[in-house]
C-alpha cells in the first residue's frame, strides 16, 4: 500500500483578507435639506429628499418648469452662497404647511446636517396628543429628535421680517410673536433675523454656514441673495440685545468696505450655555461621528486585553489627530482606566482592580474619556488705546 505524502508545493501559501481595508464610514458636514411648498403637479413626490444641483434642476423637480413658488425661491437662494453646501435636498409638502409629514420624509436621510423651512416665519405650536407641530415649532422638533436618535442636525430659522422697529424690538420677538419657545436645550436652533428683508434670510444664511468647515465660526461670514433696507437695519443697540438672546442679526458694518449683508453673531438660539456658539455645536457633533464611525471597527474583534485596548487608544488618537492638524482643537488625550490596571503584573493589582478587570469581561464593555482642548474662535478684541506725548 503507497504512502500518500502531502505536497509541500507551493510552500507558502498566502490567502489575502481584505476586510482589514474597508473604508471607515464618513459624514459630511454641509448638507442641507429646504422643506417647503411647491407647485401642484411636479414631478418630485411629497415629502421625499429630491437632491437638486442648480436652478434648472430645481425648477424641474418643483416648478413643472414654471414659475417660482417658495420652495424654489428659497432653494435658488442656497445656491447663490459663497461658500455652498455640498449637496442640497428639496422636500415639498403635501399640502400647504404641512410640515410635520414632510419632516418625517427626512428621517431616513441620514445624510442631512441642515434644515429650514422656506420662507416661513410663524413660530407655530408643539406636537400636542395626535395633533402634529406646526409652524416653525414643527422644525424644532424634527432637529431635536433626529439628533438624540443619532442623526444630528442643526435648524436655521427666521423672524418675521415684517416685525416693526420698537424700542422693545427684542422682547417683541421673544413674547409677542412667540419665538421664545423655539430654544433648543441642546443647542440645535439657529434663529436669525433680518428686518425688511426681501428674501428668505434662514435659506441664504444656512447656505452660508453649512458651506464652512465644522469648528468654523459664523460670525461676520457674508450672507447673499437678498437686501435690508438701509432705514430697517439693526442699531448697534439692537445688534448687542439679540445677540445676548442668541438671535443672530444680519447687518451691514461700515467697517467691511462695499455693501453686503453679514452675520453679527455667531451664537445658538439655545437655553445650554455650554453649547452657545455653533461652531462648538458643529465641531462637537463631527468629532462624534467620527469617533462613532472610526471605532465601529474594534468593536466585535478588540480583546480586553493590554494589546486590545492599546490598539484601541491607538485609533481614539488617529480619529481626533486630523483636528488638531486643522485647528479646531489645540491638544487632546485619551484615557482607558482599564488599560492603566492590565498594564499592571495580576499579582500587583488591587482586589478592586481585579473586580473591574472581571466585570469589564463579564459585561464586555469598556469606558474610555477623551478630554479634548477646543481652540476657540477670537469674537471680540478689547483693545487700549494709550496716547501720550
Amino acid at each position: 500500500m503507497s504512502t500518500v505524502v502531502q505536497p509541500a508545493y507551493p510552500y507558502v501559501n498566502v490567502t489575502i483578507d481584505t476586510s482589514g481595508l474597508l473604508p471607515a464610514a464618513t459624514r459630511n458636514p454641509g448638507v442641507v435639506a429646504v422643506v417647503g411648498n411647491a407647485a401642484a403637479g411636479v414631478s418630485a413626490p411629497a415629502a421625499t429628499p429630491v437632491e437638486v444641483t442648480d436652478h434648472a434642476s430645481v425648477l424641474d423637480a418643483f416648478a413643472n418648469g414654471g414659475a417660482a413658488n417658495p420652495l424654489t425661491q428659497s432653494l435658488d437662494l442656497v445656491f447663490q452662497q459663497d461658500p455652498r453646501p455640498s449637496k442640497v435636498y428639496g422636500v415639498r409638502t403635501d399640502t400647504a404647511d404641512a410640515y410635520a409629514a414632510a419632516l418625517a420624509g427626512l428621517d431616513a436621510a441620514d445624510d442631512v446636517t441642515w434644515v429650514c423651512l422656506a420662507g416661513e416665519t410663524k413660530a407655530g405650536k408643539a406636537t400636542s396628543g395626535n395633533t402634529a407641530a406646526t409652524g416653525l415649532m414643527a422644525l424644532k422638533e424634527h432637529v431635536e429628535n433626529a439628533s438624540a436618535g443619532g442623526s444630528d442636525r442643526i435648524a436655521v430659522a427666521m423672524v418675521d421680517p415684517t416685525v416693526a422697529r420698537s424700542p422693545k424690538y427684542v422682547s417683541d420677538i421673544l413674547a409677542a410673536s412667540g419665538y421664545g419657545p423655539l430654544r433648543s436645550d441642546d443647542g440645535r436652533m439657529v434663529l436669525v433675523t433680518a428686518r425688511g428683508a426681501t428674501g428668505d434670510a434662514a435659506a441664504a444664511v444656512m447656505g452660508t454656514v453649512a458651506g464652512y468647515p465644522p469648528g468654523t465660526s459664523v460670525l461676520l461670514k457674508q450672507v447673499r441673495g437678498f437686501t435690508m433696507p438701509i432705514t430697517s437695519q439693526y442699531t448697534p443697540p439692537e445688534i448687542t440685545a439679540l445677540a445676548g438672546e442668541g438671535i443672530i442679526p444680519l447687518i451691514d458694518p461700515a467697517l467691511i468696505p462695499g455693501t453686503g449683508l453679514f452675520l453679527a453673531d455667531g451664537g445658538v438660539f439655545t437655553s445650554d450655555a455650554t453649547r452657545n456658539y455653533l461652531d462648538i455645536v458643529t465641531l462637537l457633533d463631527q468629532m462624534k461621528f467620527n469617533l462613532r464611525a472610526g471605532l465601529i471597527g474594534a468593536v466585535g474583534d478588540s480583546r480586553i486585553t493590554k494589546a486590545g485596548l492599546t490598539a484601541v487608544k491607538i485609533r481614539v488618537e488617529n480619529i481626533l489627530a486630523p483636528f488638531a492638524g486643522a485647528g479646531t482643537i489645540d491638544s487632546f488625550s485619551v484615557t482607558i482606566p482599564l488599560l492603566a490596571i492590565l498594564g499592571l503584573p495580576e499579582p500587583a493589582r488591587t482586589d478592586a482592580d481585579t473586580a473591574a478587570v472581571v466585570t469589564a469581561r463579564q459585561k464586555r464593555q469598556v469606558e474610555a474619556t477623551v478630554l479634548v482642548e477646543i481652540a476657540a474662535t477670537i469674537h471680540q478684541l478689547n483693545v487700549t488705546l494709550v496716547p501720550h506725548f
